[in-house]
């Protein structure tokens, strides 16, 4: 490349390198080999669960074992919990599950086409199953549910207090995800060949392994983009065996410090420092040689660290005015799917993270991973 092109393009160009896309020669240059903001281009897999929204007290956190601000999947203790919270408190229910959250908040930033997300997952053959797929064609995704009838759809108990959310998750139905009764069959299997971006949230890794090594391994075989996020403290420490399976083929890694410092500590990687485990994370073994692995840290109020080539760079969150946050349920799902909407329309990382930010600002100031009918953002 000539060095007296200008910066920004030369920047662009070792940042298609990074990604591993190849411009079709003698192509306008903003048209590349994948076909931008089309239908199904982004894939997502994961838990279909139907929150269920409160604001409560401290005595109930601590009635049930709860901290201000978690993730656990729901034991026998937590049973009488949730019908409690829809007798105590004033509930909203919403569709929700984080990969469904994060493929419709992609979808909501994008607009047009519709169904540029497609998402999988299980649900029961009942009233909340029915809410759920309503809600997902409200939003415009393209989403094809294993429905089955042993167990009904499964839920998650958003318990808020300030500004903090402890969720428990009762997956039953999304528990029950069958690769061969669904992921294997030729419609199904099809649309995870139309998508360039994969995402899955490392729940998922509780439910279905071989549905995600499938998936990875199919987006690594064609020099796809293949995004997973570590999702929970719990994940990290009690899942690090199915994680490490799925790692090697892992483009893009999301996570927040709490995950970050957990993941940290499952791997032996003896630093609290973010940015070391970044790199450390990054470096870890990786199938396909033509992507470098980029990891993505959110810091809630901190800044965001990313890690690419050998650079680790911090970008600032937007400011908000505490009183205007009305809960954080759903921000980073809301980050992860501003920062898809971009992936998948070829921008560059720079403005996937300020859509991820953007995104986020937008979730955290409603209840729920809710957001207004369009975006406001450029």
């Amino acid at each position: 490349m000539a060095f007296d092109e200008p910066k920004a393009k030369r920047i662009k160009l070792e940042e298609k390198k990074l990604r591993g896309d190849i411009l079709i020669v003698g192509s306008p240059p903003h048209v590349s080999s994948r076909v931008n903001e089309r239908q199904n281009a982004l894939f997502g897999m994961g838990n279909p669960l139907l929150d269920i929204c409160a604001v409560v007290d401290k005595d109930f956190l601590e009635k049930y074992g709860l901290k201000a601000n978690d993730q656990i999947l729901a034991e026998e203790k937590h049973k009488e919990m949730f019908e409690e919270l829809v007798k105590k408190f004033n509930v909203e229910y919403h569709a929700g599950g984080a990969t469904q959250n994060s493929v419709k908040v992609a979808q909501w930033m994008i607009q047009e086409p519709h169904k540029v997300g497609t998402f999988f997952g299980c649900i029961g053959k009942d009233t909340f199953g029915k809410i759920l797929k309503a809600k997902a064609a409200e939003a415009h995704v393209d989403a094809h549910y294993y429905e089955q009838s042993e167990e009904p759809t499964g839920s998650c108990a958003a318990c808020i207090t300030g500004d903090n959310r402890s969720l428990v998750a009762n997956l039953a139905a999304a528990n029950c995800y069958k690769k061969e009764k669904h992921l294997d069959l030729e419609e199904n299997w099809k649309l995870v060949e139309k998508a360039q971006v994969y995402y899955i949230a490392g729940f998922f890794l509780t439910v279905s392994l071989e549905s995600i090594l499938k998936v990875a391994k199919h987006a690594s075989e064609n020099n796809k983009i293949f995004c997973l996020n570590l999702s929970a403290p719990f994940i990290c420490e009690f899942f690090k065996d199915a994680l490490l399976k799925v790692m090697p083929y892992v483009d893009i890694l999301f996570g927040n410090e709490t995950e970050a410092a957990a993941f940290a500590q499952g791997q032996g990687f003896e630093t609290e420092d973010i940015e070391e485990i970044t790199k450390k994370a990054q470096s870890l073994p990786k199938v396909n040689k033509k992507r470098q692995r980029i990891v993505v840290f959110t810091q809630g109020k901190e800044g965001t660290v990313m890690t690419r080539g050998d650079k680790v760079e911090t970008f600032p969150v937007l400011e908000i005015d505490h009183s205007k946050i009305v809960d954080t349920n759903g921000a980073g799902d809301a980050f992860v799917g501003g920062f898809l909407s971009q992936l998948v329309q070829d921008k560059t990382f720079e403005q996937c993270i300020r859509a991820g930010h953007y995104a986020a600002n937008v979730i955290i100031r409603r209840s729920g991973c809710t957001f207004p009918e369009k975006p406001d953002f450029h």
